[in-house]
């Protein structure tokens, strides 16, 4: 995603678009598949762990990332590409492999619907398949 989108993205979601942000929001769109904190800080060295930390948190509550427990080494990010507001309408499988402990988004495969009683108030879907991915098999 090129800088000014990235920038106007931001903005739509409330989010000032500061160039740590935009840096990191860069590095989150190239990578292509959800990222640990541990990961995204070797990619973008330049920017120190509490400005990754406070930045990741920001997009966190303006809903521009997605955050998974892959119960592999912890949370992941990914940028959440929803047309809506208030409604995702980007939710989709994922999928973690077991052997090299990096997960896959799998945007072609939607979550399928479960139905839970009234009493409950749905905030997030995750939905998480494990095995081995093809370059490990």
């Amino acid at each position: 995603m090129e800088e000014k989108h990235l920038s106007e993205w931001m903005e739509r979601h409330g989010v000032k678009p500061t160039a740590n942000r935009i840096v990191i929001a860069r590095a989150l769109a190239a990578a292509g598949r959800p990222m640990s904190m541990t990961e995204l800080e070797t990619v973008v060295e330049t920017i120190d762990k509490s400005n990754v930390f406070r930045t990741l948190q920001a997009f966190r509550e303006a809903h521009l990332v997605h955050v998974l427990d892959d119960s592999g080494d912890g949370v992941r990010y990914e940028l959440c590409h929803s047309h809506r507001d208030g409604e995702d309408d980007d939710v989709h499988v994922h999928f973690f492999c077991e052997k090299c402990h990096r997960t896959f988004c799998l945007e072609d495969t939607p979550v399928p619907p479960v139905s839970i009683p009234e009493e409950y108030a749905v905030h997030s879907v995750s939905y998480l398949i494990k095995g081995l991915c093809k370059d490990c098999r």
